[in-house]
């Protein structure tokens, strides 16, 4: 495993770290106490030293799940969460300060931890962004101890670049991958800097680079690859990065032909993300153990050769760029 900054924190965590929506159980599968402690376990046992939770992942089981295994453990482990996402309706009128530290009060209570590595605004409504007393009440929790640093989990780019204007903010949070590029033109430049940490989510775009996925593949009921296609729960490029399926089937297609077979197209979506240097880490998910293993693998591959990520940029343009590229 290889160890970037985490921009102005100071943490050294791995370069592929753990995001943990999957260990709450709410991927159209039920909970598992055992299979999400195998899941956390292999992670550290694999030199992850990051994992990023959310209060409403499993409604609280990924936190709980989280903290009782790091108190098992002998190495530091960063924990990172994320609030907000709790108040509904979701709309900036919700978010208050006062809501807000219950929220993070809530999470210390349910890791059983006495202080956050890295709490998170959890993908807040754009106007939520020009509150400035939002972010002033995380100033207040850290003199209390209660948070370490502070970060933001965002949908566009216009909430990333804005977010950074608080001189509190250390860390964003940013759907990144092979599927959406935007983020490495401006916002990459200016998160450099400002020594902002950049945390890449949904890397393989919800399954879809791992090259598994097929029109024919079926999904249960209660996982948002089937009920939030269209955003009719939350921000629509949280599934399948906001590609079109049948774009996104065409785009893998000509993505596996130009990688080499000695690992999978997951394993390579991964490192493609990790060939920027403005990456501090990327948090695949993982529903059991051996995805923990194989996404980890990605550290250890060659560097990606200039032809090829310059095939990746030709594919992106050609088939993805004109449904998602001005939209996030």
């Amino acid at each position: 495993m290889e160890y970037r900054l985490l921009g102005k924190t100071g943490l050294n965590i791995s370069e592929v770290s753990l995001g943990t929506w999957q260990v709450g159980g709410t991927w159209g599968t039920s909970f598992n106490e055992i299979n999400a402690k195998k899941i956390l376990h292999a992670a550290i046992d694999k030199g992850i030293n990051f994992i990023d939770t959310a209060d409403v992942y499993g409604n609280g089981l990924s936190e709980k799940m989280t903290g009782e295994v790091i108190k098992t453990r002998s190495e530091n482990v960063y924990i990172a969460t994320k609030c907000g996402r709790k108040i509904s309706p979701h709309t900036s009128a919700g978010y208050t300060p006062k809501a807000l530290q219950k929220y993070v009060e809530d999470s210390l209570k349910n890791m059983k931890i006495e202080c956050i590595d890295l709490i998170q605004l959890h993908c807040p409504p754009t106007e939520v962004y020009y509150r400035p007393e939002i972010f002033e009440l995380f100033d207040r929790l850290r003199e209390e101890g209660k948070i370490k640093h502070l970060g933001v989990s965002v949908e566009k780019i216009e909430e990333a670049i804005k977010a950074i204007d608080y001189p509190n903010v250390s860390t964003v949070q940013i759907i990144f991958n092979m599927f959406r590029h935007r983020p490495k033109e401006l916002f990459f430049k200016l998160a450099k800097e400002k020594n902002i940490g950049i945390i890449a989510r949904v890397p393989l775009a919800s399954g879809l680079l791992s090259g598994k996925i097929t029109p024919e593949t079926k999904f249960d009921e209660k996982d948002h690859r089937m009920f939030n296609r269209d955003g009719g729960s939350f921000d629509k490029g949280e599934t399948f990065s906001g590609v079109d399926l049948a774009d996104g089937f065409k785009a893998v297609k000509e993505l596996q032909k130009i990688f080499p077979d000695n690992a999978t197209l997951a394993q390579w979506a991964i490192k493609w993300i990790l060939m920027f240097p403005e990456i501090s880490c990327v948090i695949p998910g993982a529903s059991r153990q051996e995805q923990v293993i194989s996404n980890v693998h990605a550290s250890t591959l060659s560097a990606i050769p200039e032809k090829i990520m310059i095939q990746v940029n030709s594919i992106y343009d050609l088939l993805i760029r004109k449904s998602v590229h001005q939209r996030w």
